[in-house]
């Protein structure tokens, strides 16, 4: 018997805790055409290329979790090919807890959150951390002032995407100022039609 994907996050615990709570029968829909979703399709591609923020959730070789935000410009995270996302590691705090992490435990997971549109993307997978120049340099992003300490590839198994319920709304403050911008633009251009047509009244009165 084939396993689902969704299973990466549904252990028998878990279902035995769907089955009491009345959720089984919906997820088990989902389990019987194949579980979660695998591979990175056109729409996870769209959904990174408008990330500017992300949770990387790692655990030690005990089980002790761990979870560190990463961020950059929008599109930091870039598909490498069809079963891998990849993004440049900055030099942060240099506690390297991830890092320790995931070289005693590959096992790791990707928390993206899209506030203004209110929707979240949960992927598990396996992470590495990369040391080649080569792939430091293909995922930096252009002209984006940090300094780039290694990188991480991450190795999608499995990804799913939530229900927008309970998620606030929330806009990106340079889309706020892009938004006024164009107000401010579309106010000065009424202002100096008004002033024109004033003129214009001025100059021939009725």
């Amino acid at each position: 018997m084939t396993i689902p994907s969704s299973d990466i996050a549904f252990t028998p615990t878990i279902k035995a805790i769907q089955v009491t709570r009345g959720s089984r029968d919906a997820y088990a829909k989902i389990e019987a055409r194949g579980g979660f979703r695998t591979g990175i399709t056109d729409d996870l591609a769209t959904f990174l290329a408008g990330v500017d923020t992300a949770y990387l959730a790692t655990a030690n070789a005990s089980g002790q979790p761990y979870a560190q935000h990463r961020g950059g410009p929008k599109g930091f995270l870039r598909v490498i090919d069809g079963s891998t996302i990849g993004f440049a590691d900055y030099i942060g705090n240099r506690q390297y807890i991830s890092t320790g992490n995931l070289a005693e435990n590959a096992k790791a997971f990707l928390f993206l959150m899209d506030y203004a549109n209110c929707r979240r993307i949960k992927i598990w997978g396996r992470a590495r951390v990369s040391d080649d120049a080569a792939m430091i340099s293909r995922l930096m992003p252009e002209g984006y002032r940090a300094k780039p300490e290694q990188a991480i590839l991450f190795e999608v198994a499995a990804w799913d995407m939530n229900s927008p319920q309970h998620i606030p709304q929330k806009v990106d403050a340079a889309d706020v100022q892009a938004a006024l911008d164009r107000l401010n633009a579309r106010i000065a251009d009424l202002e100096a039609d008004n002033a024109r047509l004033r003129q214009r009244l001025e100059r021939n009165p009725t």
